[in-house]
């Protein structure tokens, strides 16, 4: 099952030449995750050929201009090219009047329903049967949220040979056990999928974070993620600024990824001002050493856990 994060922009507060501004896309199974939302968002989803018309989730973290004004020009795009799914749109408080003041305002026909789910506190926003996706608060200069999509335990590796020796006839009766039910055999035994089958396995863990300064909460919200996106959108030499407008540097991100376990630690939302990131990955790398720093359109897969 494939899981795929594609960095379309990366920028903080202005674009420039080689960085649009902040969204990165997580495909899954068909399935389109997208957190925040620059402007020219959909020329970045065509380049990294992303399709518009699949089933759509888009989680804006806070109501700055660089994370959300493409949001228009997406949702135009996408009705052009005649995208017929609902799409669902959370973010916090102001996300409701901002889709609306869009959809009232800009003409153009939206060819698909759009449904806005205001965050107000930190829970499970998104229950599906597979995965969930929650949220926390980060530490910013207005209400900004942090999103963690997490997969549910997948079963176990099964077993024919055991199947077979517990007397389990090869067809549909495997596949109830694969997928966590009892069998109830002609003689009465019953099998359960234990026995059958090896402990679950773990699900992947996803945490994006918006615009925040360090946080201890952030840390635990990450804890154990095989994939931490942390902004870090000063060097160490601008700790003070960062302090100043509760933004993170470097080594302030990678604390936080140390804190939390987590497999890798991706920095983004990266300031104009460091055409060079070498600067960026050093400092991080002095604390947490399997860390990247994002560029805009590089992939990376996240592998299925097996332990």
């Amino acid at each position: 099952m494939n899981m795929r994060i594609v960095f379309l922009g990366t920028a903080a507060s202005i674009p420039t030449s080689e960085r649009a501004l902040i969204s990165v896309a997580v495909q899954r199974k068909g399935e389109l995750f997208l957190f925040d939302c620059g402007e020219g968002v959909q020329r970045q989803m065509i380049k990294a050929k992303i399709g518009f018309n699949r089933k759509t989730k888009i989680f804006l973290t806070h109501m700055h201009g660089d994370h959300v004004l493409g949001l228009p020009g997406l949702l135009q795009t996408m009705s052009l090219l005649g995208r017929d799914k609902p799409l669902e749109a959370f973010g916090p408080l102001g996300t409701e009047a901002f889709i609306d003041a869009i959809i009232r305002t800009v003409r153009f026909s939206l060819t698909f329903p759009v449904e806005a789910i205001e965050v107000k506190d930190e829970r499970i926003i998104c229950q599906e049967k597979e995965y969930e996706v929650r949220s926390a608060w980060a530490e910013h200069s207005v209400p900004s949220l942090a999103y963690a999509l997490v997969e549910k335990p997948r079963p176990g590796r099964f077993h024919p040979e055991l199947a077979i020796s517990h007397g389990v006839p090869k067809g549909p009766l495997w596949s109830r056990l694969q997928q966590g039910d009892d069998v109830r055999l002609p003689d009465g035994r019953v099998i359960k999928p234990q026995d059958v089958l090896d402990p679950p396995r773990p699900g992947r863990k996803i945490v994006y974070v918006g615009d925040t300064k360090p946080s201890e909460s952030i840390a635990k919200f990450a804890k154990g993620a095989d994939v931490l996106i942390h902004e870090a959108t000063f060097a160490e030499d601008l700790a003070d600024r960062a302090e100043e407008d509760l933004h993170s540097t470097p080594t302030g991100a990678a604390i936080v990824a140390k804190k939390a376990g987590a497999g890798l630690l991706v920095l983004t939302h990266i300031s104009a001002r460091y055409g060079d990131t070498s600067v960026l990955l050093e400092e991080a790398r002095k604390v947490f050493a399997n860390v990247v720093v994002a560029e805009d359109f590089m992939k990376l897969e996240v592998p299925l856990r097996e332990s």
